[in-house]
């Protein structure tokens, strides 16, 4: 299993992005999709989570960032708007195996991908 996560890069704060996580040898589709990020020096921060039952943001992003999937390009996106530079971070896509996982049944988060880096900068 190898998961993706592309579409990183530097913004002006207030500006946009959106990352994707791309999976092989594994279909998102009834699973929990999470997106984390590490800030240098901090500790791993859970951003959002997707599932068929629910969503998660943590608080500092709600309202900024959506996250959504496309099944058919088994596919996760996380769009990130009004960018500040606290939002300057490697971001990692997560995938729980367990088939019907959920958001709010504390997922798993068995698989990882490599990370992409966002920077917000002026």
């Amino acid at each position: 299993v190898q998961l993706q996560a592309s579409g990183g890069g530097l913004v002006q704060p207030g500006g946009s992005l959106r990352l994707s996580c791309e999976a092989s040898r594994f279909t998102f589709e009834h699973r929990a999709i999470g997106w984390f990020r590490q800030a240098p020096g901090k500790e791993r921060e859970w951003v959002s989570c997707i599932s068929d039952s629910s969503t998660y943001y943590v608080d500092s992003v709600k309202g900024r960032f959506t996250i959504s999937r496309d099944n058919a390009k088994n596919t996760v996106y996380l769009q990130m708007n009004s960018l500040k530079p606290e939002d300057t971070a490697v971001y990692y896509c997560a995938a729980d195996a367990w088939y019907s996982s959920s958001c709010d049944a504390g997922p798993r988060f068995d698989y990882w991908g490599q990370g992409t880096l966002v920077t917000v900068s002026s």
